[in-house]
């Protein structure tokens, strides 16, 4: 069962994309702005299957690629394919799972670098509601909404979670992992127009968190409702505080007691589009995550939120150049800085 994480102390790490198209050039600029918590990014300028949900369907049951488009055949009978998988997901044979490097070539690259120095690692792939919510029948029915796929479709990610967690320790005898499924469709919780379940989607999350062992975090780049978010109980919430800032601030009861519970909120206080980035400083967005900081530690002491807060970007930086990418990655590590200094923690 997934744990919490060691306090991070306001350690800033990143969230997914970069624009590199050499994965190792990619993962000297992740080492160079985050050393103490790296993660393993994701290169979706190299081709489609390094893409969001593209990455991530290799074993999904009746797959077709067509013309840029992923579906499944559900006109074929699918019952020996997903069969595999709950066999799979009950032995625990996750190895089959691995991604090739040519659907994860940063994850395998950060792999093969030097992090003695580092104390957390992290990866991050496609969570089941927006692979589900994503990728369609032949009619464009949304995945997530036949109910086999919704449960197959957590088990099928959780194994390959697993992998990631695995392999992570295993090649870089680092044993703080974090691995955090991207879930912008989560957005969907409530929505009268594209719903989403939330008794659904928290089978699916008990599903993955049940085959993890150490850190397992959803990233929301969108607002949602981030009460029911934290009762899933993720070792780390990311967020994107540049801009949901005051709509997530509104959960107060809910955040403590995810704090009380020892969770972790990534506060994506950093613009990862260059363009908005570039309209402001670091001192701004120093000053933008103070006036965070202060709010929530009118209920929370500082201790704890300085303990349980990382820094990073408000979600992967793909629209940004490589030297764009290192100022908005090195904005959110001199943000780290300056805080934890502030915290007496430098």
């Amino acid at each position: 069962m997934s744990r919490m994480l060691c306090p991070p102390g306001s350690l800033a790490t990143g969230i997914g994309a970069l624009p590199h198209i050499d994965p190792d050039a990619g993962c000297r600029a992740v080492l160079e702005a985050f050393p103490e918590f790296p993660y393993a990014p994701t290169l979706p300028n190299r081709g489609p299957c390094e893409a969001i949900v593209f990455s991530d369907v290799q074993f999904l049951p009746g797959r077709v690629r067509e013309e840029g488009r992923i579906y499944s055949d559900t006109r074929k009978d699918l019952t020996a394919e997903m069969e595999k998988i709950y066999l799979d997901y009950v032995e625990g044979n996750y190895t089959r799972y691995a991604p090739t490097e040519r659907y994860a070539s940063g994850f395998h690259a950060m792999m093969r670098q030097d992090l003695s120095g580092s104390c957390k690692v992290k990866c991050q792939l496609t969570g089941p509601v927006t692979l589900g919510m994503q990728v369609t029948d032949l009619e464009k029915k949304p995945l997530w909404y036949d109910g086999q796929f919704a449960d197959v479709l957590p088990k099928m990610i959780a194994l390959r979670a697993r992998w990631y967690e695995k392999e992570m320790i295993a090649r870089t005898g680092i044993d703080e992992t974090l691995v955090v499924l991207n879930e912008p469709y989560l957005a969907s919780i409530g929505s009268s127009v594209v719903p989403v379940d939330p008794e659904t989607v928290r089978t699916g999350w008990q599903d993955i968190a049940m085959m993890i062992d150490g850190g397992l975090g959803v990233h929301c780049c969108s607002n949602t409702d981030w009460g029911f978010v934290m009762s899933l109980r993720p070792s780390v919430v990311s967020l994107d505080a540049y801009a949901n800032a005051p709509e997530f601030l509104l959960y107060r009861d809910d955040l403590v007691s995810y704090y009380e519970d020892g969770g972790v909120v990534a506060w994506g206080i950093v613009p990862a589009d260059h363009r908005v980035f570039s309209t402001g400083t670091v001192d701004s967005l120093h000053e933008k995550y103070l006036g965070i900081r202060k709010a929530v530690t009118e209920y929370v002491p500082e201790k704890v939120f300085d303990a349980q807060s990382l820094i990073t970007p408000n979600c992967g930086i793909r629209f940004a150049d490589e030297a764009g990418a290192a100022e908005i990655m090195g904005a959110a590590a001199e943000i780290s800085r300056r805080v934890r200094e502030i915290a007496g923690n430098p």
